[in-house]
């Protein structure tokens, strides 16, 4: 196949209530494919939302604040786990279709939380990429990943990765998947403001691979009504009246070629952004510019990833 038609899900989630986020998403995701989809990317966590309130709501990040405590223990509750039954729509369309999603979530590990985007595949599980290292006040919630979940799904048309948010400003995470061979790759933000969409068509060029930069939508009003959905707090909600701006996410999504050239790009508002891409141009790119190839000086720069669980805790009988 040298022919790739590719949607990226432009959406507000349903902040808090994974349940309903993925209702919507699979509503979503079935629209894209009898668009033509056969690769399908929504943005960082959707399925339960991006925690705006740690970058938008003063003194979110202070010690002992009652409605952050409140807010993560019903992240906590909500987030989904190993085999999680939940999630099972979403894999039944993939393998119904053929086709892939890519979709962010909150993965609950024992009972500490993850940034995980997870990539749905047909007739396989979901591939696992666990964010390595949360950015500024996200680590307040979530937990840093491992080598374990640095990956690319093997497709008949190719391979494909995901990076989440400020990743793409870590070198050797770029260098390890670039060495990977993705020919598309997920780049998942909150936002796609203008220097995100930067790294994303740097991470296109320097990798010579298709980048579908998916952003979300979010007001401030749709916090508020999925905290309704999840049994309401007073303190959560003091917490979000705190935030002072109405639109919080504003998509941007974009879908770049190897070259860095932008093919396709949303704006504002929900939207189901589509293209067709020619994956020769990947091969005709690689002539000038292989980073993981004759670009490359491996008797000069070495890259060793540990892909080992670290679970922290080893028992040994």
């Amino acid at each position: 196949m040298t022919k790739l038609n590719v949607a990226i899900c432009q959406a507000a989630p349903v902040p808090l209530d994974i349940g309903a986020g993925i209702e919507k998403a699979v509503r979503l995701a079935r629209e894209a494919i009898e668009g033509g989809a056969r690769f399908i990317a929504f943005g960082e966590t959707f399925l339960g939302g991006y925690p705006l309130w740690l970058d938008e709501a003063p003194g979110a990040a202070l010690w002992d604040h009652p409605g952050t405590k409140a807010l993560h223990a019903i992240m906590l509750e909500q987030a989904i786990v190993a085999n999680d039954e939940r999630l099972l729509p979403l894999q039944e369309l993939c393998d119904a279709s053929g086709a892939c999603i890519s979709i962010g979530a909150h993965e609950r590990v024992r009972r500490s939380l993850y940034n995980n985007q997870l990539l749905f595949r047909p007739g396989q599980p979901p591939l696992n990429h666990r964010k390595l290292v949360p950015t500024h006040g996200e680590r307040l919630i979530w937990m840093r990943g491992d080598g374990s979940t640095l990956g690319v799904h093997q497709a008949e048309w190719g391979r494909a990765g995901n990076l989440i948010c400020w990743e793409h400003w870590m070198p050797l995470a770029r260098a390890a998947m670039h060495n990977l061979g993705e020919d598309v790759h997920v780049a998942a933000w909150p936002t796609v403001r203008e220097e995100y969409a930067l790294a994303s068509r740097h991470y296109a060029m320097e990798g010579r691979c298709f980048v579908l930069a998916a952003g979300l939508m979010q007001r401030k009003v749709d916090l508020f009504e999925g905290l309704e959905r999840v049994g309401g707090s007073a303190e959560g909600g003091e917490l979000f009246e705190a935030i002072e701006s109405e639109q919080l996410n504003r998509g941007g999504s974009m879908i770049i070629a190897p070259n860095a050239r932008v093919a396709a790009q949303a704006g504002e508002g929900e939207k189901i952004l589509h293209a067709e891409l020619d994956l020769s141009e990947i091969g005709q790119g690689l002539t000038s510019l292989d980073t993981d190839g004759h670009y490359s000086r491996p008797d000069v720069f070495e890259l060793h990833v540990d892909t080992r669980p670290k679970d922290g805790v080893l028992f040994n009988s």
